[in-house]
């Protein structure tokens, strides 16, 4: 799998400093297992970030410091997240998303969303005031113009589409942010496949996308 499109590197710095929320950290999560160059990337951040702390004289430890580190150990998503560091392997499905689907993409009950648009809401992943799930758009299909409110990070699992930013195939993950306005097209003759996670509700330009994303919640 090449990989032509990778997540930004302040994306990469939030992720490595665990100060970004579950869903994108899930979808950073995914990216990873299936892309060396961003894991290479986390692992020189997160070195850079240990020889900080050790080059610090002194540092004070707060009564509750060990208690919270060993939650996280206990923690079953925190765990999962540890072993990003090897790739994925005999699956289709890239971890820790295999955890949460079967084999196969079509055996997911898939809800339409739009002509030529379904989706698959994962519960399992807290999502906060935005939305986690699967996108499966129709070859030829166009998703409605839009921007965003904070950020938006989709993966591609299967086919691939193209926007004003460039071709994503399968692997390719677009790290867009309130700046940017697009407008992707699944662009093969397959399905097109998506894990994505927005922040916040997408903002549609046109009245009728409006009204879908009423319905859908996205």
């Amino acid at each position: 799998m090449t990989i032509h499109h990778h997540l930004n590197d302040a994306t990469l710095m939030a992720y490595a400093a665990g100060s970004v929320s579950e869903s994108l950290s899930f979808v950073i999560a995914t990216h990873l297992s299936v892309c060396s160059t961003c894991r290479a990337r986390v692992a020189e951040m997160e070195s850079l970030g240990g020889a900080e702390l050790e080059s610090q004289s002194e540092m004070t430890m707060s009564s509750t410091a060990l208690d919270n580190v060993m939650a996280l150990l206990d923690d079953d998503f925190f765990v999962e997240e540890s072993k990003i560091s090897k790739p994925v392997a005999n699956s289709n499905i890239p971890s820790p998303l295999r955890d949460y689907l079967p084999h196969d993409y079509e055996a997911l009950e898939w809800k339409t969303m739009a002509p030529g648009v379904k989706y698959f809401t994962l519960d399992g992943v807290n999502a906060g005031k935005g939305t986690l799930r699967l996108l499966k758009i129709a070859p030829g299909v166009t998703i409605p113009e839009h921007t965003h409110e904070g950020t938006e990070l989709t993966l591609v699992l299967k086919g691939s589409f193209s926007d004003e930013v460039g071709r994503f195939k399968a692997g390719d993950i677009a790290d867009l942010d309130d700046d940017i306005h697009h407008q992707p097209i699944a662009d093969t003759d397959e399905d097109c496949i998506c894990l994505i996670v927005t922040e916040a509700p997408l903002k549609f330009k046109a009245m009728m996308p409006k009204l879908f994303q009423y319905f859908v919640g996205m």
